[in-house]
């Protein structure tokens, strides 16, 4: 695979859809089911962007879900350039096919901020990325709609939506439902349930890309390539709805 883009919106976005598409094969051929199908993708996924980015990318630094020391690994930490991407986002959703609410993520940080991102959804055949930043419809709902899990949505979210009156609307990767605001399917994502790096690099630098408000769950900004990458809560959603989310925050918190 020589044929990479040579500019890194570019580059991300063709990572992205390189890993999808092996995991695409992984899916339909493998024959595995359950934890063994999880472990299959993940393992394939993340060894082919190793060394795609190994070949086309040879002095920059990766942060990765699948090839983690939680201090300093990689010499990332005093690197210029650093890959943040998460191989499979969705393991579940990926192990249940037909299901598509799965994703693979791919960032760039840069001089101390995010400059690169891309999303694919490769069951959906669709890929988001900063390069060409997507456009964000407007809201074909009436009522405010927040993407949840599908399995363990968070008790201060249920309050937030009687709230705001809007309804819940669950899915799986935590990409996919950021990309699900993007797409007009939600209108808001707030986590506070614990996430790392690359969980959300991505995703909210083609979020933001696109116009739509990121942050911390108090307001504060999302920073990226810190010693410990645990990054625990994230809110993007459509502008307008960023006030009334953060007060609601502000006067109950996230318990």
């Amino acid at each position: 695979m020589t044929d990479a883009p040579t500019d890194d919106h570019g580059f991300a976005a063709w990572l992205a859809e390189q890993a999808g598409a092996r995991l695409l094969e992984v899916r339909a051929t493998s024959g595995l089911e359950g934890e063994e199908l999880k472990d299959a993708g993940d393992a394939a996924a993340q060894a082919l962007l190793a060394e795609l980015l190994a070949l086309h990318r040879p002095h920059d630094a990766v942060l990765s879900e699948e090839a983690v020391e939680t201090h300093g690994d990689s010499g990332r930490l005093n690197a210029e350039r650093v890959w943040i991407i998460d191989p499979l986002d969705g393991t579940r959703e990926f192990s249940e096919p037909p299901r598509d609410d799965w994703a693979v993520h791919v960032a760039l940080w840069s001089g101390g901020a995010l400059t690169v991102g891309a999303v694919a959804q490769p069951a959906l055949g669709e890929t988001f990325h900063t390069g060409v930043p997507p456009v964000v419809p407007p809201s074909s709902s009436e009522r405010p709609r927040i993407a949840v899990s599908r399995s363990r949505p968070p008790a201060f979210v249920s309050a937030l939506a009687e709230e705001l009156g809007a309804e819940l609307v669950p899915m799986g990767s935590a990409g996919v439902k950021m990309m699900s605001v993007v797409r007009d399917v939600a209108d808001a994502y707030v986590h506070a349930g614990g996430q790392y790096e690359w969980d959300s690099a991505a995703p909210v630098a083609v979020a933001a890309a696109a116009g739509l408000h990121t942050s911390r769950v108090d307001g504060s900004p999302l920073v990226y390539n810190r010693p410990d990458p645990y990054l625990p809560d994230v809110v993007v959603c459509r502008p307008a709805l960023a006030d009334p989310i953060l007060d609601f925050i502000r006067r109950h918190g996230t318990d």
